[in-house]
């Protein structure tokens, strides 16, 4: 059997601060299948703290005894063995602590809809009234995001390379914690023109980032006119684009002047 991460709750709140702190929750899931309503549940949850996008140290962490026999095929994907997860709590043991822990925050999840369900799904069995994981914090999808960005939902995998932080991480081991610490990464990549970009008027706080208005007596621009030969190989590009789709959203849109 694998070594894990010993289960934990790590490091207790900073001191209050006077103003209000963006509060982030970067959170992953392992499960003893894909579907709750198929009995499936949680076996592990990681949770990673960002105030303000920067990572604060602070952590939530534990395994869950799932009260079933897991097949080996679901145990090769995330190495926790039915012998490992015997001895642990059960989710109705943990599910107040966890609340707490992400109750108020943004949660920031790959793929949020299986994660929120199985949460869901986890806080009905408890037969509490434990509310629903959008009455306790609100949640951004990453993989709805990187579909926006990329214009195709993108695996955690590839963001990590594409933002060039796959190597931040060690994931030897494949896990709850080692994912949502390397989604945290990839989140604060993301979202970093956030912090890049300020274009607030009069505020002497934005940085380094110098607008300036164009001076109104410039001098014109250049005009540069298609040739005919050009206006003639647009209308044959068009010709073939209107062949093949049926309409092209181009065709008299060229002027003799740009």
């Amino acid at each position: 059997m694998q070594n894990h991460p010993t289960e934990s709750q790590q490091a207790q709140p900073q001191g209050q601060q006077d103003e209000p702190q963006e509060r982030i929750i970067v959170l992953d899931t392992e499960t003893t299948g894909i579907d709750p309503k198929q009995g499936h549940r949680i076996v592990e949850i990681g949770c990673v703290e960002l105030i303000d996008r920067k990572l604060t140290g602070r952590n939530y962490h534990v395994y869950i005894n799932p009260q079933m026999h897991m097949d080996q095929e679901v145990i090769n994907i995330h190495g926790l063995s039915n012998e490992f997860l015997f001895d642990k709590q059960l989710f109705n043991q943990v599910a107040d602590d966890f609340i707490e822990f992400i109750r108020g925050a943004e949660l920031v999840i790959h793929n949020a809809r299986f994660d929120v369900g199985f949460m869901d799904h986890e806080f009905a069995m408890t037969r509490r009234g434990l509310p629903k994981t959008y009455d306790i914090c609100t949640v951004t999808d990453t993989l709805k995001s990187s579909r926006d960005e990329f214009g195709s939902p993108k695996t955690l995998d590839f963001l990590a390379r594409h933002y060039g932080v796959e190597k931040l991480v060690d994931r030897t081991y494949h896990g709850a914690l080692i994912d949502a610490q390397l989604l945290a990464y990839v989140y604060i990549e993301m979202t970093r023109h956030q912090n890049t970009l300020n274009l607030s008027q009069g505020d002497d706080s934005s940085g380094s980032l110098d607008l300036r208005r164009v001076d109104q007596n410039r001098a014109g621009l250049k005009v540069i006119a298609a040739s005919a030969q050009e206006l003639q190989a647009h209308d044959e590009r068009m010709a073939i684009i209107e062949k093949k789709v049926g309409h092209s959203l181009w065709r008299g849109e060229v002027s003799t002047e740009i």
